[in-house]
């Protein structure tokens, strides 16, 4: 008989039925039973020189048929795994959050599976999958972690299970429905951080200043441990003389003043620094001067626009008002789109009435977009307080500034140069006509904006 009708009555007459069988329980072989069906096959070919095997040959088919056949039943059905998720509904922006998940198996038989969760890739999740084995009657939990790359709502539906035989000649796809929801808010660690920092009055590990508050001696705050910046006439000596430990008398600014932020979602928000957007690290800022703000009784309060406005938190007062501004902030990213600044200003116009700080985050790249800045933060001096924050591009500082200077290109450092010069000359342009500015870099934004705004409330702009 020739070899080739013998291979193709094999893989008919044995491969065939196996596979259909397999087929309509929606099971799949694995690489071991590919090989180990491949044996018989090539020993086949040996029949056209040695007819005498053919009855080994015939009795090594059956045997693995017979085997496949046993292993077939014992992988595992979806009735005997009950899954469970566990993890908070929210998490900052690149922090760590961990996952628990936990299978458990109320079947007779062991189960040997591949899991993995139903995860965004921006998540980031390690690792991403597991190989457990889960004895009958009992359970298994595992862990893993996220760390957001972006903020946002994220839903998980579903935990994906690739299941073995007990051999690992079969295999099963499984799909078991777990609903949760994750909010991803800007970097709220920091909030914490500079709390306890406050309690200790060590604040300056954040980078921020003590700054001699003007005229306010008489708006007694609390007594606190002498530092070596405070005034000799601060002292209180008589509680002094009590503690045993140099006291000095601290002293509140002018309260329930008001700090808005306008905040531009456009296409100058798009570039990223240190891993985030440029947006993200404004946000991340944003919210810890506004944590500052709110806690020295101040109402903060927020816009959010690009070609239009997005979003409008009203200027309250009270710790309650973060919990809206990370709702409207979490879910806002920066759009290819021309920022509309005259829908935003007149937007603020129409709603904000009463002096406030009002704090445009932006950035500036070419003349055009300057000129609209320019012209509509000047126009608010008188009745706000308008300060720019304008936000700078490693790609323009690093070839006459950075680190990378001395290797720069002539001609990209004399580009960067110029560009550079023209940025100047745009906030001494905003400074001349009494417009506050701030030209920080992105990840080092959060200490001098909050130093600034502790400057502004020290020497009683508002």
């Amino acid at each position: 008989m020739n070899p080739f009708w013998m291979v193709l009555l094999y893989l008919v007459g044995v491969i065939g039925p196996l596979l259909l069988i397999a087929w309509r329980s929606r099971t799949y072989p694995t690489g071991r039973l590919v090989r180990l069906l491949l044996i018989p096959a090539f020993a086949t070919v040996a029949l056209a020189r040695w007819p005498e095997v053919r009855i080994e040959l015939l009795a090594l088919d059956a045997l693995i048929l017979l085997v496949a056949l046993i292993d077939l039943p014992t992988t595992a059905r979806g009735k005997s795994l009950f899954v469970r998720r566990k993890m908070g509904r929210t998490s900052s922006l690149r922090r760590r959050h961990p996952v628990e998940l936990t299978v458990e198996n109320r079947g007779r038989r062991a189960i040997r599976a591949d899991i993995r969760d139903d995860v965004d890739p921006v998540l980031d999740p390690d690792p991403a999958t597991f190989e457990v084995t889960i004895p009958p009657r009992s359970r298994v939990s595992v862990e893993y972690e996220l760390r957001a790359k972006r903020r946002g709502a994220f839903r998980f539906e579903w935990m994906y299970f690739r299941v073995f035989s007990t051999f690992r000649l079969w295999r099963k796809y499984l799909t078991k429905p777990v609903r949760s929801t994750l909010n991803v808010y800007p970097d709220m660690k920091q909030l914490s951080q500079y709390a306890v920092l406050a309690r200790t009055d060590r604040l300056n590990l954040l980078g921020l200043r003590r700054i001699r508050r003007i005229g306010m001696e008489h708006d007694f705050e609390r007594l606190r441990d002498y530092t070596v910046d405070d005034n000799y006439k601060f002292i209180d000596w008589r509680s002094t003389a009590r503690r045993r430990k140099l006291t000095v008398r601290d002293f509140q600014t002018s309260q329930s003043q008001r700090l808005i932020f306008l905040v531009d979602c456009g296409r100058m928000m798009t570039n990223e620094a240190a891993g985030l957007s440029l947006l993200d690290h404004g946000f991340n800022a944003l919210l810890l001067l506004a944590h500052v703000a709110l806690s020295r009784n101040d109402a903060v309060g927020m816009i959010t626009f690009s070609d239009r406005v997005h979003g409008f938190v009203p200027p309250r007062s009270g710790m309650s008002q973060m919990n809206r501004l990370l709702h409207a902030a979490f879910d806002r990213f920066p759009a290819l789109v021309e920022s509309r600044y005259d829908e935003a200003f007149r937007y603020l116009g129409a709603r904000c009435r009463r002096r406030s700080l009002v704090v445009l985050l932006t950035n500036v790249i070419d003349e055009v977009n300057a000129l609209r800045v320019e012209g509509y933060l000047s126009n608010l001096t008188g009745r706000h307080l308008p300060m720019g924050v304008l936000l700078r591009d490693h790609r323009l500082f690093d070839p006459v500034e950075g680190e990378k200077a001395e290797n720069a290109d002539v001609y990209e450092a004399g580009a960067a140069a110029q560009i550079l010069s023209w940025r100047r000359q745009v906030i001494r342009d905003l400074e001349s006509k009494g417009v506050l500015s701030l030209d920080v870099f992105p990840e080092h934004m959060t200490a001098p904006l909050v130093n600034r705004y502790l400057e502004i409330k020290a020497r009683n702009l508002l």
